[in-house]
């Protein structure tokens, strides 16, 4: 399986990518995030997801882990296929989409195009729980610290406050990366400054 794949920046679209890497060009469909995050860069590196079909091979690529853990979160919803869910992120960010699962929002969910009431509904049923467990997010980095059991509490305290889990995932790692020898309460102080 390839996780993902790093070289030369050969065209990019809106819509797809062509990565060059030893002499091979590999077209990639991507959402208007990853392009975003590639617009300007002669070098990337790009994660995949290898959809593989009967018909069709294609690669859909993101220019982060997370943004990735999104769209699997995503195409795992009966009726949400890989195109509809790279639409997803092409019209709200990953965020955006995660705090309109776990609010409910069906109305922000209903304005992508593509998506209609029963699919809204659908989505918010099956991932709403996954969401706010911190599943669709890539947070492996955290646990990585040195301050282990002070990160740990960390994020058990700002849920508790009100914060979804992927959101304190993604303030507590950016602490982290500045402050890699934070204690307990400057890694609470600083991910309330970031939430």
């Amino acid at each position: 399986m390839i996780d993902y794949i790093k070289g030369s920046v050969e065209t990019l679209s809106p819509t797809e990518v062509t990565i060059e890497t030893y002499g091979i060009g590999y077209r990639i469909l991507i959402s208007l995030q990853t392009y975003e995050g590639l617009n300007g860069q002669k070098e990337a590196k790009v994660y995949i997801h290898h959809y593989l079909r009967e018909d069709e091979e294609l690669y859909y690529g993101f220019a982060t882990k997370d943004e990735r853990e999104l769209f699997r979160l995503l195409i795992g919803v009966s009726g949400i296929g890989a195109s509809t869910a790279r639409m997803m992120l092409s019209s709200l960010t990953a965020e955006e989409i995660r705090n309109a699962i776990v609010a409910e929002d069906i109305n922000k969910i209903k304005s992508i195009k593509g998506i209609g009431l029963k699919s809204a509904q659908r989505l918010i049923l099956e991932l709403k729980d996954k969401v706010v467990k911190g599943e669709g997010t890539e947070s492996t980095s955290i646990f990585a610290s040195t301050t282990n059991t002070a990160t740990e509490e960390a994020v058990t305290a700002l849920v508790m406050l009100g914060f979804t889990k992927a959101n304190v995932n993604k303030a507590v790692t950016a602490v982290l990366k500045e402050n890699p020898a934070a204690t307990l309460e400057e890694i609470i102080k600083l991910s309330l400054k970031r939430l």
